[in-house]
């Protein structure tokens, strides 16, 4: 699989209906709407209420078969929509790896439109990740990156301060990581962590946060891998806010937090630096999301 070159297929909707046919012939009818976005995975609407999901990467296989696995549990405690899996295609003569069909998650990506009503998505957000944060099973995957513990991204973090950092906002960005670094690290066992709540990931409707996609990086971790969303998705000053509804996150989590949340608009900034620049993979949106999570991290 590694040496399967699936940035090659072209994706388009007579091979899309040629895998429903071929493995799940009841839906092959359906009307089908290609969705702008996704890394990877390109996704398709499947009528109103499915989405079809199919690898571009060589890793995309993998993690639509550990949503299978994993997310209709969990999106039984979760209160907001999650994309919950319903079919799960197999490596077949239309198409050579696996291939996922979900429930449609109706909203607006927040790195095209940022949420507005802080109140309202401080407490969505601290719902949704006290439902989700509860006790990995033993067996729950481990993400490579989301299920580190903070001090092993300290090279990637110097050098997005190196790379990000300007002289008004150097000293800040170093007092946020160092202050993450010294905090206490998370004792307890590893909790369940979606591991991927950037802009792009959670979908708002009218300014409110109403749901959240992508579930390829869960994992067991840190909570404060998931708490750094509160800089990353609402409006300035809402945090505080999410932290108090949480209720489970103390001064050393919520300083781990920080830590995370300068890494990822680090990562923001980069992927949307090279949507600007024209380049492959880059994402235009994530800029100014970056530029956003920096300006409340630092306030």
């Amino acid at each position: 699989m590694a040496d399967l070159q699936l940035s090659d297929i072209v994706i388009d909707e007579a091979l899309v209906r040629a895998m429903l046919r071929e493995q799940h012939p009841d839906l092959a009818g359906l009307e089908l709407r290609e969705v702008d976005g996704g890394w990877d995975n390109r996704m398709w609407r499947l009528g109103d209420d499915l989405a079809i999901r199919i690898p571009r990467t060589p890793r995309g296989p993998e993690l639509l078969e550990q949503e299978y696995r994993w997310v209709p549990d969990l999106a039984e405690r979760l209160p907001l929509p999650v994309p919950t899996p319903v079919r799960l295609g197999t490596p077949g003569d239309a198409f050579p790896a696996a291939w996922l069909v979900t429930t449609w998650v109706a909203g607006e990506p927040v790195d095209r439109k940022p949420l507005e009503n802080g109140p309202e998505s401080a407490d969505a957000l601290a719902g949704f990740l006290a439902a989700l944060h509860e006790t990995a099973p033993e067996d729950a995957p481990v993400n490579p990156h989301r299920s580190l513990p903070l001090p092993d991204h300290a090279d990637d973090v110097e050098q997005g301060i190196e790379a990000w950092s300007t002289e008004a906002n150097a000293a800040a960005m170093r007092r946020v990581w160092n202050d993450a670094l010294a905090a206490d690290p998370w004792k307890l066992a590893p909790v369940w962590v979606h591991g991927d709540l950037h802009p792009a990931n959670v979908l708002g409707t009218d300014g409110t946060l109403t749901g959240v996609i992508d579930f390829g990086d869960m994992g067991a971790g840190d909570p404060a891998a998931d708490l750094c969303a509160a800089w990353m998705l609402l409006p300035e000053g809402s945090a505080e806010r999410c932290f108090e509804a949480y209720a489970d996150a103390d001064e050393s989590t919520i300083l781990r937090a920080r830590g995370w949340a300068l890494m990822r608009a680090f990562g923001l900034l980069q992927v949307g630096y090279a949507g600007e620049q024209g380049w492959a993979g880059g994402k235009i949106t994530w800029k100014a999301a970056g530029e956003a999570t920096l300006a409340r991290l630092l306030a």
